[in-house]
């Protein structure tokens, strides 16, 4: 009789998890820790009347598993919608979701971000999917790659997306760097290690040109901005390690890192 209380407890047990894995938010996983991140609640009436900040998961020379898109995972994402709840009206989910481009929901949001392309390979269904996702509507951010030899890989795949177009160079006075936040220079943040060693730029394989930063932008044809290259700048590395210096968050994350970011998010969903 114990025997069989136990194995209906555990059934119980088991499809309990099954229900509550089924309707756990898509692509994200079981449980993040937050990490002391503060959590807010949204409104029951319009849960999905909100912000919700996508990474997208693609393969590269790393593997499909691992490597560049996990860059700065999940703190990077979980500060980033912290700040953008705190600092500003939208609102917005509390976690972030991963979603590979060719999944279906992508079209449920009007962002995307793509961190540290430099290795970055599409597939054939990938680059049909974000020529797609872009040209209706969708805004990407491209994020934390150095130098000439991950700029050119990074070229090359957005070509076979995009092979009439190419990305041209935002002037400072664009407004994508005055939305929100009035920045006077293009920012330029280096990842933490380098910045305690003195550094503003990031060096890498062929990296040798990577001190100058450059904000980049591909439109369509009526000259809305479909996507933002930062390149030779690392936004993310701001987002992630904002607790771990209070030098490196007062000259990085709080001027640069998050003004910038917060300012992209604006303009996409604005024009």
């Amino acid at each position: 009789m114990k025997n069989k209380r136990l194995i209906t407890l555990l059934s119980i047990v088991a499809i309990t998890a099954a229900v509550l894995w089924a309707q756990r938010r898509p692509g994200l996983p079981p449980s993040v820790d937050r990490r002391g991140v503060p959590n807010w609640e949204l409104d029951n009436e319009m849960p999905r009347d909100v912000f919700t900040f996508v990474r997208i998961r693609y393969s590269s020379s790393y593997g499909r598993r691992g490597g560049g898109w996990r860059t700065d995972y999940p703190d990077a994402d979980l500060n980033f919608s912290y700040r953008l709840q705190e600092l500003t009206s939208l609102k917005v989910h509390p976690e972030g979701i991963i979603l590979e481009l060719t999944d279906p929901k992508l079209f449920d949001y009007p962002f995307i971000y793509i961190v540290e392309p430099g290795a970055l390979q599409f597939s054939n269904e990938e680059v049909v999917a974000l020529r797609k996702y872009l040209l209706n509507g969708g805004f990407l951010m491209v994020d934390d790659f150095w130098g000439g030899y991950e700029y050119e890989n990074f070229a090359r795949e957005m070509k076979r997306v995009f092979p009439n177009r190419a990305p041209k160079e935002l002037p400072l006075e664009h407004p994508i760097f005055h939305c929100v936040f009035d920045l006077k220079e293009k920012p330029q943040l280096p990842s933490i290690g380098q910045a305690m060693n003195g550094q503003d730029f990031e060096w890498r394989p062929g990296a040798d040109d990577g001190s100058e930063v450059h904000y980049q932008g591909f439109f369509d044809d009526k000259d809305r901005m479909m996507a933002i290259i930062c390149h030779n700048t690392d936004l993310g590395d701001g987002w992630e390690r904002e607790g771990e210096n209070q030098y490196y968050f007062k000259t990085y994350s709080e001027p640069k890192a998050y003004p910038m970011g917060i300012n992209i998010v604006f303009y996409a969903l604005t024009h």
